[in-house]
């Protein structure tokens, strides 16, 4: 499961997309339906028709067609994971947000049309699009960042030169449109999203303070995690200096180091090839790698800074630190052989 999108459309889908477009034009004989449909129409308009499309096409469902579709659909297949062990999963990761000063935000499973595609800049066909002007959350940190600029911007309401931080996470199931090929890849999937938003500081001091905490806090889950029978081993964190090496002694001394002091148990370095990400991070970005109890080696979280906010709120001084974990990565791959049954017995036992 990818935490972090792919980047626009590659020229492969680009060509499949506009060949499937031009036949359907031709055969419905309609070859101005598409400009109609996307620029004529006003949004409420659109919606009454796409409405109306969809309701008559529900009537024609019998049940041994709606029943197909739900084992077809790689959308409505469910997890494959115990409901009960995720869901006691997701409840440590809510509890240790509180313990860094996180607000945890219970999102609407809907996001206004163009979440995605506006501020991680990524193609709209990579989420689930609904005929109501909105978008099935894909991505937590897209809309966390939204929840983030409505409330810096009452900060900065009360005082235009407010660098209070807002720190806000969220546990979301999200939906993405875009095929994932291997094992254990789904099309919806349960994340941790962190954003921390705040005003420029100077000298790094913004980033390299919410870079820190963010990454302490993926740190503290995969060790409280172990109560509940999952284990990560060589964890290793690795931050990219995305400035061409501008920031690497304050990224060394107040992130590094510091982490390594807190994490004994880490290992900690800079990772000055990385290749994923550029593009969609801005200044650094980090990312999370650890061992599995089979020995397989993945990566867990990752993150960085982007200028979502200031693009949001008009104002270039904002600043915005992302992160994510992926939560049913962490719960397939890292459970200990017999410990679903220990822990089984220890709830039984308390009863």
């Amino acid at each position: 499961m990818s935490d972090v999108f792919d980047l626009g459309e590659d020229r492969s889908a680009a060509r499949t997309r506009e060949r499937w477009l031009g036949r359907i034009l031709r055969e419905g004989a309609v070859p101005e339906a598409l400009e109609v449909l996307a620029e004529r129409l006003s949004p409420t308009d659109l919606q009454t028709l796409l409405l109306e499309v969809s309701r008559r096409r529900a009537a024609a469902v019998t049940p041994a067609r709606l029943l197909k579709a739900y084992e077809d659909n790689r959308f409505t297949r469910p997890s494959a994971l115990d409901a009960g062990e995720l869901a006691r999963l997701e409840a440590l990761v809510l509890e240790r947000l509180g313990k860094h000063a996180f607000t945890a935000v219970a999102l609407s499973p809907l996001c206004p049309l163009g979440t995605v595609s506006s501020v991680a800049t990524a193609d709209q066909n990579k989420v689930v699009t609904t005929v109501r002007t909105t978008e099935v959350v894909a991505d937590v940190t897209n809309v966390l960042a939204l929840e983030c600029a409505v409330r810096r911007r009452d900060l900065l309401g009360a005082d235009p030169r407010s660098r209070r931080r807002v720190r806000l996470g969220a546990v979301h199931r999200v939906v993405r449109a875009q095929a994932f090929d291997g094992p254990g890849m789904a099309a919806h999937f349960s994340l941790l999203g962190l954003c921390t938003a705040g005003r420029d500081e100077g000298s790094f001091a913004f980033e390299t303070a919410a870079l820190a905490e963010q990454i302490g806090v993926h740190l503290d889950i995969l060790h409280q995690a172990r109560a509940l029978g999952y284990e990560a081993t060589k964890v290793r964190v690795s931050v990219t200096d995305l400035t061409g090496g501008r920031h690497r002694r304050a990224l060394c001394e107040n992130v590094l180091d510091r982490l390594a002091q807190a994490h004994p148990g880490a290992a900690f370095g800079f990772d000055d090839d990385r290749a994923a990400g550029r593009g969609y991070y801005s200044g650094v970005c980090f990312g999370i790698r650890a061992t599995t109890p089979a020995g397989d080696d993945v990566g867990l979280s990752d993150g960085g800074s982007v200028t979502w906010t200031a693009g949001l709120l008009g104002n270039a001084k904002e600043r915005l630190l992302i992160s994510g974990i992926g939560l049913e990565g962490l719960c397939a791959g890292f459970r200990l052989p017999g410990s679903e049954e220990e822990v089984s017995g220890d709830r039984r036992g308390r009863r």
